[in-house]
C-alpha cells in the first residue's frame, strides 16, 4: 500500500504559478462566502429598521449602501436631514450617482414604512453598524484578491476570455481546476478529468447517455453553466450562439431530455477549450455547416 512506501515516494512539485492561482480562487470562495453570510445577518436586521430597503438598495453590499447603513443603522439618525443634505453626502460615494431625486425617494419611502424603532434600538444599531463594518472589510480584501489574480493571469498566456461568457473570474476558476494542460493528452482524458465524458446506460435495447458520478465536480459545473450560456435565447427570441442552439436542439429531436443535451454541448466546450488553452488561441465562433456539407 501507498501508506507503507511514504519513505520512498517522491515529493510533489506542484508548479507554483498555477498552485498560487488555485490559493486565490479559493480565497475569493471563501471571501465570497462569508459575504453572503453577513449581508443575511445584515438584511435580517434592515428587515426590521427599513422594511422598504430593498426599493433604494437592491444590493447592500455596494459601497454606497453600506455607507448609508454605516452612518444611519436605523432611521432616528436620519431625523431633521433634507434630501439635498443627503444626496451631497452620499454623492461622492456612489461617484455622483445620488441625486436629490434619488435621496427624496429614500426619504420618502422611509417615512412610508412608518416608525420602526423598537426596545434596545441602540444595540440593534450597534449589530448593524458591526456588519457593515465587517462588509467593508471583506469588500476590500476581495478587490485585493481579484487585483491579484489579474496581475498573475499574464503569466498563462491564457485566451479563454475571447470565449463568450468567460471572464477573468471563470477563466481563473478553469485554469485552478486543470492546472497545466501538458498533464493531458487529449481532449478526451480532459473530459473525463471533469467528469463530462457521456456514460451509456443501457438496458432491454434502450440506452441512454448520462453524465458520471466521478470527476472533478467543480470544473463540470462550470462546463455546464458555460453550456447553458450558449444555449440561450435573446428576449427577442434569436439564438446567442446558433450553432450551439442549433446542436443542442437536435440532441431533443434524436431523444434526450434536457439535461443530457446541456452535457453534450459541455463535452464539446471541453474540446474547444483544450484546444484553447494547449495551442495558445483565441476563440473562434463554429461555423454554421449547410446540409449540402452535411452531407
Amino acid at each position: 500500500m501507498l501508506i507503507n512506501m511514504l519513505d520512498r515516494l517522491p515529493d510533489a512539485i506542484p508548479d507554483d504559478k498555477y498552485w498560487t492561482l488555485s490559493q486565490l480562487v479559493n480565497r475569493r470562495d471563501n471571501i465570497n462566502v462569508h459575504q453572503q453570510r453577513l449581508k443575511n445577518q445584515l438584511h435580517e436586521q434592515l428587515c426590521m429598521a427599513y422594511p422598504s430597503y430593498k426599493k433604494f438598495f437592491e444590493d447592500i453590499g455596494r459601497p454606497t449602501a453600506l455607507y448609508f447603513f454605516g452612518e444611519y443603522p436605523s432611521p432616528v439618525y436620519l431625523r431633521g436631514k433634507t434630501a439635498e443634505e443627503l444626496a451631497g453626502e452620499l454623492r461622492p460615494v456612489s461617484h455622483n450617482n445620488c441625486s436629490v431625486k434619488k435621496a427624496e425617494k429614500i426619504l420618502e419611502l422611509i417615512r412610508t414604512d412608518g416608525e420602526t424603532l423598537r426596545d434596545c434600538q441602540e444595540s440593534r444599531d450597534i449589530i448593524t453598524r458591526g456588519l457593515v463594518r465587517d462588509l467593508q472589510h471583506y469588500r476590500k480584501q476581495m478587490l485585493e484578491v481579484e487585483e491579484a489574480i489579474k496581475s498573475i493571469f499574464p503569466y498563462f498566456q491564457c485566451t479563454l476570455m475571447t470565449m463568450p461568457g468567460i471572464d477573468i473570474v471563470t477563466a481563473a476558476n478553469i485554469l485552478s481546476e486543470i492546472g497545466n494542460i501538458e498533464r493531458f493528452p487529449n481532449a478526451s482524458k480532459l473530459a473525463k478529468f471533469a467528469g463530462i465524458a457521456p456514460v451509456n446506460f443501457s438496458s432491454a435495447g434502450k440506452g441512454k447517455d448520462m453524465c458520471p458520478k466521478q470527476g472533478n465536480r467543480r470544473l463540470q459545473a462550470i462546463f455546464y453553466f458555460l453550456a447553458i450560456q450558449m444555449v440561450q435565447v435573446s428576449p427577442s427570441g434569436t439564438a446567442r450562439h446558433p450553432v450551439f442552439r442549433e446542436y443542442f436542439q437536435k440532441k431533443q429531436e434524436e431523444g434526450k431530455n434536457k439535461q443530457q443535451a446541456l452535457i453534450c454541448i459541455a463535452r464539446r466546450l471541453v474540446n474547444i477549450v483544450y484546444g484553447m488553452l494547449k495551442n495558445h488561441t483565441e476563440y473562434r465562433e463554429p461555423e454554421r455547416r449547410t446540409e449540402e456539407e452535411t452531407v
